[in-house]
């Protein structure tokens, strides 16, 4: 067997062209590994100091038919020397593994770009079953700088004396298309390298590391590729970096807030696209006292979690939509017993199973008022799959200061998107144990704390402070059992005055651009990098615009209402039929109007540039 040959460096002798910024589509079957491929191009762009963002965008369907549309897997990366806050609207370069992959997305790609086609794959039989009637690439190569090369060939011939399978060697062909990508924009290899050298082994590590470097070295020596490209490191506030997705990044924020609050962490769940990875990432960190259990069902998962905030424990539940539906009765009772968890809702295209892997923002009004009867619940949405570390912390830290559930509001391009995000230092985390009730004098389980209306957070067994909670209406103060009228009505209001008690600890809300003037853009969730950028341009264009994203959504910041009433007009644009819109209208009557998009996929931002202009000349 070959011995491994030291890296070469992935800039090749011929001229390199420097350009600000470029995004990249690789596009295949789902057994293709463009996932994989996408998430080592990221991983190696971070590494280079750029900055990006990402969109992974494949099927549900765990296979299907190999070379159909539905079979069709993306991943797209923009990355630049500059910031970067959307995957772009359109591709600079395609990388297509087969005919499926180049009808699926030769559309998105920016006229007069690069397409780079694995031409093995472009058979009679692989054309017909794309759904071509003709030969696509004439078109294809008047419209774009369309590449064509034998890349099963090529990672055939680079496997030649290895003793595997004709399916094994076919599977390592998305690492050609990788180092020639690597080759393309100088991307470092070495922790590729050190990655395959830990995942795989044998001939299959072999495997893959050859036809990496036969992708670097093809990129080198055709002629097809007269010139490499230099995207410059970005310039970006100095500190350790790492890449990140919205999943890890609310798992880790998870971690962070039971070290800082000095107690474990309980995890129920149950897996569903696009959450489960949440719960896949905790799992990992047993040493940091995290437990975690895989329940029968969502409402299992919220229950159990309801039970160990009961015992003391921080609780955390986390699903996505159809599951966060499930939780609601369960999510009642954390409301009626006033104990501490968090729910995490990962937000996905519906309503039912609808398309699991793809995003939306559907979910709005249902976290906030989905439940039977009166049940306030705080609700907070993350912006950035960064801020998806914060908001854990932040959840964590209203439940138990408020004695309430609290959701967080993620969705599906939050949670598989990745950006380069800065560790916090340890000294931003202090410490702040949790102190349970411990006074046993004149001790009643809803004696409320004055100025948050919290209840006493209890150890249930602890002598002289033996209470019951449970779902049916308690009398304030003692918790007895109570089914009197006017105790009922002091009970909801003190729930509802207790959850908008919350809001005055928000920060004053501070829109991008102007205080005041003509139009106010508000947008919450992962909308947010499309509409800054969106917004940005308009304003470079003269445009008289501003950008005000909302990071709570129950209880709303008390000065949104003036902020609001500072502009002439107000547009909202959601990933939903209008839902925020309609909250901002019914509270603070104002004509806001509605940008609505459901078709699975992330704002344009070049939609919303259009939806400003229109809102300004209407």
């Amino acid at each position: 067997m070959p011995t491994a040959q030291a890296p070469p460096a992935a800039r090749a002798p011929k001229p390199h062209q420097r350009i600000d910024r470029v995004a990249i589509r690789f596009a295949g079957d789902s057994g293709d590994g463009m996932q994989l491929t996408g998430t080592k191009f990221t991983e190696s762009t971070a590494l280079a100091g750029n900055d990006l963002s990402t969109l992974p965008d494949f099927p549900a369907e765990i296979r299907a038919p190999a070379g159909t549309l539905a079979g069709v897997s993306g991943f797209q990366i923009h990355f630049s020397s500059t910031d970067v806050r959307t995957p772009a609207d359109q591709p600079d370069v395609l990388v297509a593994m087969n005919p499926a992959a180049l009808k699926a997305n030769l559309g998105d790609v920016r006229p007069g770009g690069m397409v780079i086609i694995n031409s093995d794959a472009f058979s009679d039989k692989s054309l017909e079953r794309a759904g071509y009637q003709d030969d696509p690439l004439p078109d294809a190569r008047e419209r774009f700088r369309l590449v064509e090369i034998p890349l099963t060939r090529l990672t055939f011939e680079a496997l030649a004396d290895l003793n595997l399978s004709q399916r094994e060697g076919a599977r390592s062909k998305n690492f050609f298309a990788l180092g020639l990508m690597y080759w393309l924009y100088g991307r470092p290899l070495e922790s590729t390298l050190r990655w395959i050298a830990s995942r795989f082994s044998g001939e299959i590590a072999e495997a893959n590391r050859r036809v990496l470097m036969a992708g670097i070295h093809f990129g080198e020596t055709s002629e097809l590729f007269p010139v490499s490209f230099e995207v410059p490191p970005a310039k970006i506030e100095p500190g350790l970096y790492r890449n990140i997705t919205g999943n890890t990044a609310l798992a880790w924020g998870a971690v962070a807030a039971s070290v800082q609050m000095e107690r474990p962490l309980f995890v129920g769940a149950y897996p569903i696209t696009p959450a489960s990875d949440v719960l896949h990432e905790l799992a990992k960190h047993r040493h940091f006292g995290i437990r975690t259990f895989q329940a029968e069902d969502e409402i299992a998962a919220a229950a159990a979690a309801i039970g160990a905030a009961f015992a003391g424990q921080l609780a955390l539940t986390v699903t996505s939509g159809p599951g966060f539906l499930l939780k609601q009765e369960a999510l009642n009772l954390a409301v009626m017993t006033e104990l501490p968890i968090v729910a995490v809702d990962v937000q996905r295209a519906g309503p039912s199973t609808g398309m699991p892997t793809k995003t939306e923002q559907a979910d709005l009004l249902m976290t906030i008022h989905g439940r039977s009867s009166d049940s306030p619940v705080p609700v907070l949405a993350p912006a950035t799959p960064g801020e998806c570390f914060s908001v854990m912390i932040e959840a964590f830290r209203i439940a138990v200061k408020y004695m309430t559930p609290v959701v967080v509001l993620s969705d599906g391009y939050l949670a598989n998107s990745a950006e380069p995000w800065k560790i916090p230092a340890l000294e931003t985390l202090p410490r702040t144990p949790v102190v349970y009730h411990s006074e046993r004098e004149d001790f009643s389980p809803y004696r409320r704390v004055p100025d948050t209306l919290a209840r006493p957070w209890a150890i249930p067994g602890t002598p002289g402070l033996e209470h019951r909670i449970g779902g049916i209406e308690k009398q304030d103060v003692s918790g007895n059992v109570s089914y009197l009228p006017a105790n009922h009505q002091r009970m909801t209001d003190l729930r509802h005055e207790k959850v908008e008690r919350i809001a005055a600890e928000f920060p004053p809300l501070e829109p991008r651009g102007a205080g005041s003037g003509r139009l106010l853009v508000v947008g919450w969730g992962g909308t947010h990098g499309a509409i800054a950028t969106a917004v940005d341009e308009a304003r470079a264009a003269g445009r008289e615009v501003a950008h005000l994203h909302l990071r709570q959504l129950n209880p709303l910041p008390r000065d949104l209402g003036a902020v609001l009433a500072r502009f002439e007009r107000v547009l909202v644009p959601e990933l939903n039929a209008g839902q925020l819109v309609r909250i901002l209208r019914d509270r603070y009557l104002v004509p806001a109007q509605s940008y609505s998009k459901v078709q699975g996929q992330p704002f344009h931002v070049s939609e919303l540039r259009a939806a400003i202009d229109r809102a300004l000349e209407a």
